[in-house]
């Protein structure tokens, strides 16, 4: 049968091959940031607060998730170092990227005198957004895939389009889409924090935690069905219960992909994604039982340097600038009155 495999490279510049992968992550760079850019408008921050976030936070990301990533596969890639660097074939782990992008951010925020918390709310559908996009770089790639899938589910179950399904057979074995599955339970995400953030009800800092709330249970589920998991040998009794917490999905026809027993017996995403779901929905409890979020998200977000509210200083300056050119006027029209006089 006829399949159509889609090209990881785009096209080339001279000799500089321009891939697929760095076209969908930098689309998904830019998405995340004119959605934290329109959300910040609101609160008075200006779009170069965010760009020079983006400029900063982005390689961060990019340096955190390939560490992590080749910090768990050490062993495939101490005898190639030069292969540590083509983070465009793929082999970069989201949790890496995100510690990369909020160490960054925590330090950039402290820098320009705002408080994490109020700032990372605003970001966090943004950071969803590109995740949501980004995940379309491993379905060029054909790469973070799951295990096999009878064609006929992915064609008449799931009504795939036939791009969609041709790229996912892989040497003749066709498999699961978990980069879509992943995708659309991103844009569900994106919804919901939408929703949550014009309610009342909602603190500083708990869109963040509700943003790895939503990601951490869907990637704790869809991560199961892939054939590339970093995993560790864990004991047994954990890995029955985290299985055991999967089991539902087999109810609705889904079956685990292989883990290289190599790797370990427990899949480390999976058991980081319980810990975020926890210990965000601990941080909830406990910052409100100790008072520690009295702001809220709607609340205007101040400035720690100048106790002001964000974009109060630009206004205050705008407005001094345009008192000065007025007094300057008048004296220039002052001058020009005696002159003529």
């Amino acid at each position: 049968m006829f399949t159509l495999k889609m090209e990881s490279i785009a096209f080339n510049l001279g000799p500089i091959p321009v891939h697929w992968y760095g076209i969908i992550l930098g689309t998904a760079a830019l998405v995340g940031l004119l959605l934290a850019v329109q959300e910040g408008k609101r609160f008075g921050l200006s779009p170069e607060f965010f760009m020079d976030l983006l400029l900063f936070g982005v390689p961060s990301a990019i340096i955190g998730a390939r560490i992590y990533f080749v910090a768990f596969k050490w062993d495939e890639y101490k005898n190639d170092l030069p292969s540590v660097f083509a983070v465009w074939n793929g082999g970069i782990a989201i949790y890496g990227a995100l510690i990369g992008a909020f160490i960054c951010g925590f330090i950039y925020f402290r820098y320009k005198g705002y408080n994490f918390w109020r700032i990372a709310d605003i970001c966090a559908p943004g950071l969803l957004a590109g995740q949501m996009i980004g995940r379309w770089g491993n379905f060029v790639n054909q790469e973070a895939y799951g295990g096999p899938a009878e064609e006929s589910f992915l064609r008449d179950t799931l009504h795939l389009p036939g791009w969609i399904v041709n790229q996912m057979n892989v040497e003749g074995v066709f498999h699961h889409p978990t980069f879509l599955y992943e995708s659309l339970w991103s844009l569900v995400g994106i919804i919901v924090l939408m929703v949550l953030r014009r309610r009342p009800f909602l603190r500083a800092g708990e869109l963040l935690f509700s943003y790895f709330i939503w990601y951490s249970i869907g990637r704790f589920f869809i991560e199961a069905l892939r054939t590339d998991s970093l995993g560790f040998n864990g004991p047994s009794w954990l890995a029955s219960f985290v299985d055991a917490l999967w089991s539902p999905m087999t109810v609705l026809g889904f079956e685990q992909g292989y883990l290289d027993p190599a790797y370990g017996n427990i899949r480390i995403s999976q058991l980081l994604a319980l810990f975020l779901v926890i210990g965000a929905i601990a941080l909830i409890i406990i910052r409100r039982q100790t008072g520690l979020a009295k702001a809220r998200y709607l609340d205007p977000i101040i400035s720690t340097k100048t106790g002001m509210p964000a974009g109060a200083e630009a206004a205050s300056s705008d407005a001094a600038a345009a008192q000065h050119a007025d007094r300057t006027n008048k004296a220039n029209d002052e001058t020009d009155l005696n002159t003529k006089e």
